[in-house]
């Protein structure tokens, strides 16, 4: 299996950090967790694009992990996809994005009817709702839904994927988590968000209250170790990382108290090769797992 970390930033905006979003290849199958801002182009940056993506798993109902999906959909399009999207998703976002393409189809229509379009197969949506306990196969590739907690979002799931003897586990967002700690047991890699709360400090639109109510939904940097510790996690990847600018070194060494396996605080474009047990970012390829 390979996993690509398309997009490991939060809401804060960051130059080096685009919005959630993960691609996950195994079994002949390329899957898309989320599709955060600046998705369409990490796509094209990782060699790959929308129009070759299988299908989309979005994990709950928030901005900064749907906002460019209506960019997926229209620039996979462009890029001559041929299919309708498979989309997995819990009902609230799927009432969300159904609103989304209703509220540009004058749009579409006019631009298929004045370009002459004759292929408008790829801006369907095929929409799955989903549960905590479902199990979906795509091509060779099984992935388990797990329901996480993410405080008043509800559903919000997390997924273990299984394909070509390997499971990769991707947390979505969620404060620590039993049921994902369950599903993932003995883990080949654990994809999981973290939040440094003491690196968000309260500012003049934040108060500390909103602060701990944000990290109240979150998993802690010192809560994370201990996800993976007990998950029996062969790797960790940290990702969605808040905020954005967090000092790499200082959030290693706190999550390395609780957790000793091979540990990664992701970048964009990071790429996890699970046969090769490497990650591969900005060409450099380097034996980490």
């Amino acid at each position: 299996m390979q996993i690509t970390l398309l997009g490991t930033g939060c809401p804060v905006v960051h130059s080096d950090r685009r919005g959630a979003a993960t691609m996950v290849e195994g079994g002949g199958a390329r899957v898309l967790v989320d599709c955060g801002s600046g998705v369409t182009q990490r796509l094209v940056e990782a060699g790959t694009a929308g129009a070759a993506v299988d299908a989309l798993f979005l994990t709950h109902f928030h901005t900064d992990h749907l906002v460019d999906f209506y960019q997926l959909v229209i620039s996979a399009w462009h890029q001559g996809r041929d299919r309708p999207w498979p989309v997995y998703a819990p009902r609230p976002v799927l009432d969300h994005i159904e609103q989304i393409m209703a509220a540009w189809e004058p749009e579409r229509a006019q631009r298929i009817a004045f370009e002459q379009r004759t292929s408008i197969t790829g801006l369907e949506l095929e929409p799955h709702e989903i549960t905590g306990g479902d199990r979906i196969t795509i091509a060779g590739m099984e992935i388990g839904v797990v329901e996480v907690d993410h405080g008043p979002v509800a559903p919000a799931f997390g997924f273990a994927f299984h394909a070509d003897g390997q499971k990769v586990v991707h947390s979505g967002d969620t404060a620590r988590c039993d049921a994902l700690i369950e599903a993932g047991q003995g883990a080949d890699l654990l994809v999981h968000e973290v939040m440094i709360h003491r690196d968000a400090p309260p500012g003049h639109h934040r108060s500390a209250a909103t602060m701990d109510n944000v990290a109240s939904y979150h998993t802690l940097s010192s809560e994370v170790g201990g996800v993976a510790r007990d998950m029996g996690a062969k790797a960790l990847a940290l990702t969605h990382i808040v905020p954005p600018n967090a000092n790499r070194a200082a959030l290693l060494a706190e999550v390395a108290k609780t957790y000793d396996g091979p540990l990664i605080v992701g970048e964009d474009l990071m790429r996890f090769d699970l046969d090769a047990r490497s990650v591969i970012w900005h060409d450099a390829h380097l034996r980490a797992l």
